[in-house]
């Protein structure tokens, strides 16, 4: 038996690493899954453990209040090296380019234990956007033995990194394989969610969300007056904002937003509300990595409010539309979405390049490959 050491501290990897711990699970008899959760995000990470029923072996509660990144940093480096001197596991696995990603992989170099990097191959060649994920994921690449790429983009940048082609699998992503999951579930359960009581899913709904560091002041007043323009203009269309708990995000969203009757402010939510929101909007308009990617597999446009973005594919094949934070740039094109039917049908046609759903499979498949373990 193999023993594998699972790392994560935040909503966005949970929701993909979560399936994956429940895959490994399925091979008990090759498989001893550890999984530890740093809490570099408390709450929002125990709403997705719930969810998927994940319970951690360790959870090492590292987050406080006005964390820096040094503090993340340091907590997590010292607190998984402990686990991995204690656990002795064959390999860690941890997910994208969070500072938990970054520090769980150099505990894991100092022991000499092997890294497996789930979502790799991501680039806007950018080291300072986004801040501090680009140069998290970089140096993820540097130290992990294996690559699961979700796209051949992906493993094309890779390459270009001389990083062996031997040990890149493309997978597609696992967030594809929680969304499938979590919608299966909400259906077959005929979910209702209490928090959209008072929304009115007969109009046209424009989810909108908004967290990232570099979006924060005037970027973010410029998206903000753009999403209250189109309220104004648009009054069979109901904007839903779940919102940040970013008081640098809260101030300017509730001074710019409050009082439009057809924009709905609303508590951050937890993963299965929001997945249903996703599946429910006209289109989206958001700064957000993980939805770049499963909005396009539930035919959902997204406006993106981002200078860069480390997921070309979907952008290059049309269902993303990069918009920055330019506020007549962002109306034009939700202008575009609303008043065009045509235009609508064409864009949310488009198939995503992010896989189908099958990523979780993959991985386990390339794990026993490299444990030389015949199933």
């Amino acid at each position: 038996m193999k023993k594998v050491l699972v790392v994560f501290g935040t909503r966005p990897e949970a929701i993909k690493l979560c399936p994956l711990v429940i895959e490994m699970r399925k091979h008990l008899d090759e498989l001893k899954v550890i999984v530890c959760v740093t809490a570099q995000h408390r709450e929002m990470l125990d709403q997705v453990l719930n969810v998927f029923n994940v319970e951690p072996d360790y959870d090492l509660n590292l987050m406080r209040k006005n964390q820096s990144l040094f503090d993340i940093t340091t907590g997590c480096l010292i607190n998984v090296g402990k686990i991995i001197e204690q656990e002795e596991p064959d390999m860690l696995i941890a997910q994208g380019d969070t500072t938990t990603t970054i520090s769980a992989m150099l505990a894991a170099y100092y022991y000499k234990v092997k890294v497996g990097h789930v979502e790799a191959g991501l680039r806007t060649n950018n080291k300072y956007s986004p801040f501090p994920e680009e140069m998290n994921r970089r140096m993820s690449s540097v130290i992990s033995d294996l690559h699961f790429a979700p796209t051949q983009q992906n493993k094309n940048n890779l390459l270009l990194e001389n990083i062996p082609e031997k040990n890149i699998t493309i997978t597609g992503n696992t967030v594809i394989d929680a969304l499938f999951w979590v919608r299966n579930k909400i259906m077959s359960e005929n979910r209702k969610f209490s928090v959209f009581d008072k929304i009115d899913f007969e109009k046209k709904i424009i989810l909108v969300t908004g967290h990232r560091r570099e979006n924060i002041g005037a970027r973010s007043k410029c998206i903000l007056s753009a999403i209250k323009n189109i309220a104004l203009k648009n009054k069979d269309v109901e904007i839903v904002f779940p919102v940040h708990k970013n008081p640098n995000v809260v101030k300017n969203v509730r001074n710019i937003l409050n009082g439009v009757s057809n924009i709905k402010l609303i508590e951050p939510l937890e993963y299965e509300s929001f997945v249903y929101l996703m599946d429910k909007s006209y289109f989206i308009i958001t700064d957000s990595g993980g939805i770049q990617e499963e909005a396009p597999s539930l035919g959902k446009p997204v406006l993106l409010t981002r200078d860069t973005t480390e997921r070309p594919e979907a952008v290059e094949a049309g269902i993303v539309k990069l918009v920055g934070y330019d506020k007549d740039i962002i109306i034009k094109e939700a202008q575009k979405l609303l008043d065009s039917v045509d235009h609508y049908k064409k864009i949310s046609s488009i198939q995503s390049p992010y896989g189908d759903g099958s990523a979780c499979r993959q991985i386990v498949q390339k794990l026993f490959n490299e444990f030389n373990i015949i199933k």
